[in-house]
């Protein structure tokens, strides 16, 4: 493509997902030429180790440790950022800004961090910062939230964004596993880290949810304020419990406006088996968007992994190529001058939900819960009782008890928790997870 004019990429990080774009940029090159309507010339990758053999990476470009190299050079004008972390990523992107380069990077935690004053900095100087990738891999969300939801006002984002939670929980229950032997595979497979926190606890799902809030409805959202909860405490017999009740568990992460204050949770979910949400299985991702004009849409697909990643890379270059990423993120700077809305309480939170008890298998154990959740006005659906061997006790048995509760406030429940707690009938850890509506 010889006619048309040369644009000059620089990378840093050459990982998994770096070389990922560097495989798409030499695949499809006269196709991306086309599309984007210049010449896409990858000049420079900085990596940490010089040594290490990247045949995906061989050939005429030149690598480099020394990320100066990049920020000086006048002939780069835009940045592929897919390193890890916080630092040193932090500190490049805003010695990339500074030098008046662009930005494209997938650095989810990076920008939950310190998106807010990284988008002001480059607002100010006249830059751009593509970030598609950042959120649930190679689903293309963050344009459909910036630019084709625009005309409505979002009502409510309901989504799967964390495949190691989606694919441990799908295991589970297919395979009639427990939880460890799950993430051993999961590990084994590379979904999961050697150490899981990140996903399994909540984080990366709660982290990603707080990038797509700020876009979606023009409030920052810290992790402080959002109502986490991991799926470490999980047992198999929840999962079989809520698939008996027609009910699937989903790592799900939800923000949504109720009477003008938004709602900002990632917790384990029973979501009905009957909803796309709760079909989507193994590492995929799913969000769900409620506008008050469209109405609900439904974007799913692989949220992680090499390709699917480096493809939502590749199309921020083409965007950012055509000019389109400079009106988008204009508008996306538009958005967090909003009125920031106000944040629903934890406690008036209201919700159904699923609790499940390790009790003595003794008299009068279910009356003795029941005045207790009457007496804070929470209501009882149903009830499910199976006795279970005797691990806890040689004296007397055990019954796991599922109770599912009619609509109710998080308040009400954590008072009765803590009176069901002091409870001489209650054995081991008890379980309170909400119900999608």
């Amino acid at each position: 493509m010889n006619s048309l004019p040369d644009l000059n990429v620089g990378l840093v990080g050459c990982g998994t997902v770096g070389s990922g774009v560097v495989q798409i940029l030499r695949a499809h090159r006269d196709l991306l030429s086309i599309r984007a309507g210049c010449n896409l010339n990858l000049r420079r990758v900085v990596v940490r180790d010089l040594q290490k053999t990247r045949e995906i990476c061989a050939g005429d470009v030149e690598f480099t440790n020394d990320v100066s190299s990049i920020v000086n050079d006048a002939s780069i004008a835009v940045v592929i950022l897919v390193m890890g972390g916080i630092e040193p990523a932090h500190q490049y992107m805003r010695q990339c800004l500074d030098a008046g380069k662009d930005i494209i990077t997938a650095n989810k935690a990076l920008l939950y961090q310190h998106g807010p004053a990284l988008f002001q900095r480059a607002g100010h100087s006249g830059r751009t910062i593509c970030f598609e990738a950042a959120v649930a891999g190679g689903i293309p969300i963050i344009s459909a939230v910036t630019q084709a939801l625009t005309a409505n006002r979002i009502v409510s984002i309901e989504a799967i964004l964390n495949g190691t939670s989606n694919f441990i929980l799908t295991r589970m229950l297919d395979g009639r596993q427990p939880y460890e032997d799950v993430l051993r595979e999961a590990q084994a497979l590379g979904y999961a880290e050697a150490d899981p926190s990140m996903d399994v606890d909540g984080t990366d799902a709660a982290q990603k949810l707080s990038i797509l809030t700020q876009l979606a409805f023009g409030t920052r959202v810290t992790l402080e304020n959002i109502v986490q909860q991991g799926i470490r405490q999980l047992e198999l017999l929840d999962l079989q419990a809520a698939a008996e009740l027609g009910y699937r568990i989903k790592l799900l992460a939800t923000s949504r406006l109720a009477r003008d204050r938004l709602e900002v949770s990632v917790q384990p979910t029973l979501v009905r088996a009957d909803r796309a949400v709760a079909q989507t299985s193994g590492p995929d991702n799913i969000v769900a968007i409620v506008g008050d004009s469209v109405g609900l849409i439904r974007l799913s697909g692989a949220g992680a992994g090499r390709m699917p990643t480096a493809s939502a890379v590749i199309a921020d270059l083409v965007d950012y190529a055509t000019g389109r990423a400079a009106i988008t993120f204009r508008s996306v700077l538009r958005m967090q001058a909003l009125p920031e809305l106000p944040l629903q309480p934890r406690e008036d939170l209201s919700r159904r939900y699923y609790l499940r008890f390790t009790v003595a298998d003794r008299p009068h154990v279910l009356a003795d819960i029941a005045d207790i959740l009457g007496r804070h006005e929470i209501s009882i659906s149903s009830v499910r009782q199976d006795e279970t061997p005797d691990d806890v006790d040689e004296q007397e048995g055990v019954a796991r008890l599922v109770i599912m509760t009619h609509r109710t406030t998080e308040g009400r429940l954590q008072a009765a928790d803590a009176e069901i707690a002091l409870l001489p009938s209650i054995r081991g850890v008890s379980i309170r997870l909400p119900v999608a509506d």
